[in-house]
């Protein structure tokens, strides 16, 4: 336990001294709030090679969970610089995360991009339906909605496998990764690229890195702190840490 609790005050005081904090997450930060991961015990890729099928999940009752708000407490405390994110399902956002503070680098389920002008919009705002229209994937489709903007072709804004990346998350991720202190992984496997090579940038750059991940991830041995628990956990656990120390540090 006070290992435990010397990682959470180590964490807590190099947040406070950080100048920019850049938080990254995956699917990991998301099973408490009852989507699952990929390479969990129970992960969609996991079931997939013991030939189990998917486990559906009605995506429209998933809430952010105490991992969520806990980040969005450090943006309310001016510590969040930035955060970067591997995950389509829009609980950051739906959590209270500044659009102008995110990079969701695989995008959003609940986002259409116009593969004219790059404009992304709410289904709802274009008139997407996804029973009419389909999945929105890149073939042309006749009688879809059209770009407001520019007329382009709408297309689903996740990257699937073989997509492009989206070029101005990238280039926004990236930057903020070479120009961090302090960064935090949260529930990635980091094994899937690009979007690994985020916290290689900041490690490179001098920044201290901290992963939070319940599994292996190939970067272990690379990091200054390691937790093994879940997000849920620790993340709450080091923005109360931070408080403490704050509301301390007025009162001397």
């Amino acid at each position: 336990m006070k290992e435990f609790d010397d990682k959470i005050e180590t964490t807590a005081r190099w947040n406070l001294e950080s100048k920019m904090l850049v938080v990254f997450t995956g699917a990991g930060i998301s099973t408490e709030s009852g989507l699952p991961d990929f390479r969990g015990p129970d992960g969609i890729w996991t079931r997939r090679d013991k030939g189990l099928p998917p486990r559906h999940v009605d995506w429209s009752s998933v809430k952010p969970n105490k991992a969520h708000m806990a980040i969005v407490e450090l943006q309310q405390m001016g510590k969040l610089g930035f955060l970067i994110s591997q995950n389509v399902d829009n609980l950051h956002l739906e959590s209270g995360i500044d659009l102008n503070g995110i990079a969701e680098l695989h995008s959003n389920h609940l986002l259409m991009r116009c593969l004219n002008c790059d404009g992304l919009f709410k289904k709802e705002e274009v008139g997407w339906n996804d029973l009419i229209h389909g999945k929105g994937y890149r073939r042309p489709v006749n009688g879809r909605p059209r770009c407001p903007n520019c007329g382009g072709q709408l297309i689903s804004s996740v990257v699937n496998f073989g997509d492009p990346m989206p070029e101005k998350e990238m280039e926004l991720s990236i930057q903020h990764s070479k120009e961090c202190d302090l960064f935090i992984v949260i529930g990635s496997s980091l094994v899937v690229y690009p979007a690994a090579d985020m916290p290689l940038y900041a490690l490179n750059n001098g920044a201290k890195l901290i992963l939070i991940n319940k599994g292996e991830t190939p970067i272990d041995d690379l990091v200054h702190i390691r937790f093994w628990d879940g997000a849920g956990t620790i993340m709450p656990a080091i923005v109360s840490r931070t408080k403490e120390i704050l509301r301390r540090e007025a009162v001397i």
